[in-house]
This record gives C-alpha cells, sequence and structure tokens, in this order.
C-alpha cells in the first residue's frame, strides 16, 4: 500500500471518530480539521458511507452510531492506547498505601490495573474480570472480585448479584468510565444494569475520579448514571474542547490534562 493511500485511510478513520464524537460534521469543519479540500472530504464521506461507517447527509454527515453501541473489549484496548497510559499514569497519584479503591471495567482502569505492582497494601474492588486476572496474576493487592453472570464478549460482571457484593463497600477512590461523556446529559452506558453497578460504586465512594480520553467528550449513550457534579476529578487528555473543560470545572470538578505517551 502507498504512503497516500495509507494517509487516506489515516484520514477516513479520523473522520469517523469525529464524526462519532459530535454526532454529526458538516464537509467545512472536516476540511479544517483535517486540513484538506472539499472534494476530498466528499470523497471520503462517499467511501465511508457506501461502508455503512457514517450516514452522507446535505453538507455533511452523522454518525451511524446507536446510543446502545458498546465496543468490545477486544476493540477497546486498541483505541486511543497512548492516551489511556498517559491517564492512567496521572492517576497513580490519586492512589495512596493502604488505600481501598475501585476499578470500574474498562480499557482505561485496566491500564491503571496494569500500574498498581508499585503498592505494598491495596485493596482493589471491581466487577472486570481482566482487571482482576492481571492484578492476581502480576500483583499482591488485595482483590474484590463482585459474583455475578457474565457479560459475553465484554468480560465483567453483571446483574444484581454484583451490586449485592458491591453496595456494602465503602472505598476511599472509585476510578469510574463512561461511554458517554456529557455536560449537559451527564455520564452514560449502553446497560442499565450496568448502569445500576455503577451507580453504587460512585455513592460508596469517598471520592471519584472519572478517567476517559477526550473522544467520549460530548458523546451520550443509553443510560446515565451520575451527573458530571458527582464527579471530583476528570483526568483526560490535551484534545478535550475548551468548553467543556469550561463546564466541568464550574460543576466543580478539578480537571487534569494530560498529554498521550509515545
Amino acid at each position: 500500500m502507498s504512503n497516500d493511500n495509507i494517509f487516506a485511510e489515516e484520514r477516513k478513520s479520523g473522520i469517523v471518530e469525529y464524526v462519532n464524537k459530535y454526532s454529526k460534521a458538516t464537509v467545512m469543519e472536516l476540511c479544517d480539521y483535517f486540513n484538506v479540500s472539499p472534494a476530498t472530504i466528499r470523497n471520503d464521506l462517499k467511501d465511508l458511507s457506501a461502508a455503512g461507517l457514517l450516514s452522507r447527509v446535505h453538507g455533511g454527515a452523522i454518525a451511524n452510531i446507536s446510543v446502545n453501541f458498546e465496543p468490545k473489549v477486544t476493540e477497546k484496548q486498541i483505541q486511543q492506547m497512548n492516551e489511556k497510559k498517559s491517564i492512567a499514569s496521572a492517576a497513580l497519584n490519586y492512589i495512596h498505601e493502604g488505600d481501598s479503591i475501585a476499578l470500574d471495567a474498562g480499557s482505561t482502569t485496566f491500564e491503571l490495573a496494569t500500574k498498581l505492582g508499585v503498592f505494598k497494601t491495596l485493596t482493589v474492588v471491581t466487577f472486570d474480570l481482566n482487571i482482576a486476572t492481571w492484578l492476581d496474576q502480576n500483583t499482591n493487592v488485595t482483590i474484590i472480585l463482585a459474583g455475578g453472570p457474565v457479560r459475553k464478549g465484554f468480560h465483567y460482571i453483571t446483574g444484581n448479584l454484583a451490586i449485592n457484593t458491591i453496595k456494602d463497600l465503602h472505598v476511599d477512590t472509585a476510578f469510574m468510565a463512561a461511554n458517554g461523556i456529557s455536560t449537559d446529559k451527564g455520564l452514560t452506558t449502553p446497560k442499565i444494569d450496568t448502569a445500576n453497578i455503577k451507580k453504587v460504586i460512585i455513592e460508596n465512594a469517598r471520592k471519584v475520579v472519572l478517567l476517559s480520553d477526550s473522544r467520549k467528550l460530548g458523546a451520550v449513550s443509553f443510560v446515565k448514571f451520575a451527573d458530571i457534579s458527582d464527579i471530583d476529578y476528570f483526568i483526560t487528555d490535551f484534545n478535550a474542547r475548551q468548553e467543556d473543560i469550561q463546564k466541568f470545572e464550574q460543576a466543580d470538578v478539578k480537571v487534569e490534562l494530560v498529554s498521550a505517551e509515545n
């Protein structure tokens, strides 16, 4: 494949991410963002629409992603990996020796889990099988894994049994993930039972830290599990829009911006 074709594929992938993030985009927005001509963007949108990755409309495109959509674990693990690693590294500063913490299910919280071997005494509550397995095999931390049925393809526990495990456990810090982060609609996720688990974790935490790359900002999924005012800290990357950051700060959320690791 030639370099031109590689760059074209990278741009198309970027267009899909941009449209999914903001739900829609005009041709001129995309021209400015990717520094290419309107003709190039129109051709890209035609190809992406034919592939079913977005919907072409007059003057631009709209996202195809349903509010119920959730990428599987293997898909999440390859998205924005450098940003996730940086966010996880920054999150270590919110953990102290002897703490009890909760790790939400997710690829960024998994990255944080891989850095917890530096602690000698730490208790980790989670409903994510990948997190629990990695910690068991690579660290000496105490692990409390919620019980219940496994959501096939997503590697985490779900349902009322998980809630019953977690509801009486109070932690120093909860590290949360979200499929959608909207300053108006709050933090959202595709599944009702998953939202209920997240609510319990937040209610039982002394402080709550949201971990997410900026790609999730502006997105809205099916079920709300928290307002942004329920969050104490938000760690994201420098690609976050200033207007979003300001709204978090107006809700008394402390925002930390990080650069992507190379």
